[in-house]
């Protein structure tokens, strides 16, 4: 068991370098890291969490929006305006930044340019939900070494 826990530490140390280095998250995030403690074991995951939910809800408004026969351009740049917030507030750097590109075009009305910006925020958006459930699972195993052993007896 000592083996596998000691590859689990590497594995997640190396998982975390990668997400930094692929700029999924930035610093924002490993000061979020710094508020969870003991007493509060689950804060990074309960943030995520909502996260998600706002997420998921503003992606679905987004394309709702975009499909009307009259784009209202206001209307798309308060929602991207509202996931640009929610990213940065968590550390998503490549959301964020999608985020950014998408409100200038909602700023030209650029039609073509906010759908290109969606497809965009909801490839990078699924690409760092993934990343973070992972993570996540790892902390949980990493709090817990003993669901490592029973995982895998």
């Amino acid at each position: 068991m000592e083996l596998n826990l000691m590859q689990l530490q590497n594995q997640y140390l190396e998982f975390m370098r990668s997400v930094y280095r692929e700029e999924f998250l930035d610093e924002q995030f490993a000061q979020l890291q710094k508020l969870q403690d003991d007493s509060n074991p689950d804060f990074v995951g309960e943030v995520v969490s909502l996260f998600f939910e706002d997420s998921e809800k503003l992606l679905n408004n987004l394309s709702t929006a975009l499909q009307q026969q009259f784009v209202d351009f206001k209307q798309v740049d308060a929602h991207v305006h509202q996931f640009k917030g929610s990213s940065s507030s968590i550390g998503a750097y490549r959301v964020k930044n999608a985020c950014c590109t998408f409100r200038s075009y909602c700023e030209e009305r650029n039609f073509e340019g906010c759908v290109k910006c969606l497809q965009l925020v909801t490839r990078e958006y699924y690409l760092l939900k993934n990343k973070l459930e992972t993570l996540l699972r790892v902390s949980v195993v990493k709090r817990n070494p003993f669901i490592l052993y029973f995982s895998s007896v």
